[in-house]
This record gives C-alpha cells, structure tokens and sequence, in this order.
C-alpha cells in the first residue's frame, strides 16, 4: 500500500522521498499566449479562455450583490458559524503579528524607526474544483486586512453555469472582501497580473492552484509581479514514537493524501512495530473514504521509514523540511528545539493537521517542495512592507557626520562626503 524503508544512514534523505517533480517549463508557451492575448485584448480573452477551458460563456466576470446574497442563503446555519468561528481564531493569532512603532537613538540626536503599509493592490486566487477551498479565503483574507490592503481583489473559477461555490464566497463577504471576480486558471493570474478592463492589476499575487495556475504566478514574477511563495504539491511527515496511536497517524496520511494524487504523506518511526500497525490502520481507514482512487495515487509517492533513534527522525524531517509537521510523541512540546525547518508543526496526538488546516489560527498556506528551509507561511508580513525612517537634529549630525565623512571618503564618493561637510559648516558659524 505504501512503501516501508529502514533507514540507517544519518546523511542525506531516503530516495523514497523524493518529492513527485512537475516539469513547468513545458507550460511556459501556453501561459506566454494567454498573457499575451489577455494583455492585448482584455476581457474578451478572459470571456475566449472561460469558454475554452471552463466551458462558461462570462461577460460580465464581477460578482454582483444578488450572487452574494444567493450564496449566503444556500449555505447551512451550521457551515455558516463554523467559518465565523475559524474567521475569529485566524484573526485572533494574526491581529498579534501586528508591530507598533518602536522609535530608536541610534547614538545622541539621531532617531531611526520603520513603519509598516499594507501592500496596496493583492490578489488572490481560490482553487474552487473538486475541493473548492473557501478556508483558504480566510487565511489570505484576514492577514490582508489586518494589514489594512487598500484593494483586494479576489478570483475564483466558476462553474459550467458560471457561479463560484457559496462558501468561497460568503467567506469573502464575511472577511470583507468585496471585490469577487468568476474568473480561473492562467487567464485568471494573467488578468490580476496586467490589469483589464473589468479586473484591476495588483502588486503581488496570492493563493494555491495547479500546475497552470503555479507556472503562471512563477511567470508573473518574471514579469515583476511579487509572489507569495514557489508552490509544490502538499505534504505531511510524521514523527512518531511506539507510544503513538496508529490510527491516529494513519488519518493524518490519509488527510493529507486525498488532497491530490501529487501530494505526499510520510512517517518517520523509530518503531518497526508501529509502523505495521499503521500500515494496517490505513488499508481498514481507506475503504471508508469517498475520494479513495485519488489517495491510492499519493500512496505511491509516500513512504514510512524505520530509523534507529528519534534524533535520526529529526534529521530527516530537517532535511525534507516539510510543509506539515506532525510530532506524535510523548511530551511533543519537549522536542520544538529540534524542529529548524518546517512550515507548520502540530504537537501531540491530538492536534491533527486538520485543525491547522482550518480554525485552529494559524495559516495553512505554507511553504511546500523544501522551500520550508528559507521561507515562512503566510502571515501579516506577506502582505505588508516596511519603510524606515530617520531624523538627525544638528547635535546629532554633529556625532555622526564625521563618521559619514570619513566612510564616505574612504569609498571615493565625495559628493556624498560634501552633503555632510557642508551642513556641518553650517553648524559651526
């Protein structure tokens, strides 16, 4: 069912984890031909595409308020308080990243500070195929307004009758985003990347997708439109000692296995017992789940690996650099120290990765394909940037123009030595 590996070897990872690669640069000539048709003719590629690839015959892509209020009435009481209930918690853990204004004497009169702005114009893109992801709304969503985005605009494909699924779009509404676009796929990233008629540019793209959908934001960026993060399939590995629950884990697997045939589920044990028993937990689990065809590919692509000791775990889980952490050891709080690479880890066993995934608090758009080792999820920072400030009063520059002229100097830029030198004459008149 899914491949088991010992593994004795402390450097490097197991070749069963090498992660399922797609080849992007076969796409780049369909995406270089939508954005060019979409920058030379606007709406009318975006209504050519829809029709194309969506099979929807859109002239009007912007959400008016009669969807919006459809929307709200289709969804259930019950569906409807539990995204306000993870709205809240994603706000709660998000509204702390916010910074004050903290004012800094570098030395004697001179002052230095850095202010935080919203990025003004972002976009985000919402998958809405199979498994239309309305949490992911919120976790874009409330980090852009707590950063206080001046424009927001959102992009959802629509469906054959040309509508975007009612929970993406009523958590829209909720988070207060109102600016909704029927629009998907490469199309959907070319239009938020040039600006159309109808669909305004932005300064930097936000969101999951496909293949299309990751080649064209990669070609943006070319193009000078930020990106939130590189994308890649989605992951899980498991660190898990003899006193874990197999079912547990194996739920944990299988959750993240049905995102897609391309993802990847992995345990790392230091148990062979355990591991059998987990083997067995997910052939009785599998045959409950509906979307069981699509779980059966990924297994393909995942692994349990045996290793000798809990510290030989961590250093393969530091060097894969998951995107989902799970530690489903005995006092797992004990062992954050040992986590260095990780987009988001969950400690003990009842804290799945499910409950990340939607209302815990945290966000669950992280960094996937390793890229765990030099980038964070998303946060209020990602879409905010920093500006810094300073002021020197005359005393100051007393104390620090000499440095600057001697540095300045030593450097051979002597008009930069001179816009010091001739306002410290100034000062000695």
């Amino acid at each position: 069912m899914i491949k088991q590996i010992e593994y004795k070897v402390q450097e490097g990872l197991p070749k069963a984890l090498k992660r399922k690669q797609i080849e992007y640069n076969q796409l780049n000539s369909l995406v270089q031909e939508i954005f060019q048709k979409v920058e030379k003719e606007g709406d009318s590629a975006l209504n050519y595409y829809s029709k194309k690839f969506d099979g929807v015959n859109l002239f009007d892509f912007l959400l008016t308020d009669e969807e919006k209020n459809t929307a709200k009435q289709q969804l259930s009481k019950e569906l409807k308080q539990a995204i306000y209930i993870a709205k809240n918690n994603i706000q709660k853990f998000h509204a702390t990243q916010l910074q004050k204004k903290q004012v800094v004497e570098t030395m004697p009169g001179v002052k230095c500070w850095s202010e935080q702005r919203g990025i003004e114009k972002v976009g985000l893109y919402i998958p809405g195929g199979t498994a239309p992801l309305f949490s992911t709304v919120l976790m874009l969503g409330v980090p852009a307004k707590l950063a206080n985005c001046k424009e927001i605009i959102l992009c959802s494909p629509p469906d054959s009758n040309g509508n975007i699924h009612p929970a993406i779009v009523y958590a829209a509404q909720l988070v207060g985003i109102d600016k909704i676009f029927k629009i998907g796929g490469i199309q959907a990233i070319a239009a938020l990347s040039i600006g159309t008629e109808s669909i305004p540019g932005v300064h930097k793209l936000f969101g999951p997708g496909n293949q299309y959908v990751t080649a064209a934001k990669q070609y943006a960026q070319q193009k000078g439109i930020a990106i939130d993060m590189p994308a890649g399939p989605s992951e899980v590995l498991i660190i898990a000692d003899e006193n874990a629950n197999a079912d547990f884990v194996a739920s944990d697997l299988l959750s993240q296995a049905e995102h897609g045939t391309d993802s990847q589920s992995v345990l790392v044990t230091n148990c062979s017992q355990f591991a059998k028993q987990v083997q067995l937990a997910i052939e009785t689990q599998l045959t409950q789940l509906p979307r069981k065809e699509i779980i059966l590919e990924a297994l393909k692509n995942s692994a349990i690996v045996i290793t000798e000791s809990l510290e030989k775990c961590f250093n393969i889980s530091n060097k894969y650099a998951p995107e989902h952490l799970i530690l489903a050891l005995q006092n797992a709080e004990s062992f954050t120290e040992k986590v260095l690479n990780a987009g988001s880890v969950f400690l003990g066993k009842y804290s799945c990765e499910s409950i990340g995934d939607y209302a815990s608090g945290t966000n669950h758009t992280l960094p996937t394909n390793g890229f765990a080792k030099s980038y964070s999820g998303i946060s209020v920072a990602s879409f905010s940037k920093k500006i810094s400030f300073q002021t020197v009063s005359d005393h100051g520059l007393q104390n620090i123009g000499p440095v600057v002229e001697v540095m300045a100097k030593a450097e051979q830029l002597m008009a930069h030595k001179e816009a010091v030198s001739i306002r410290l004459k100034t000062l000695q008149l």
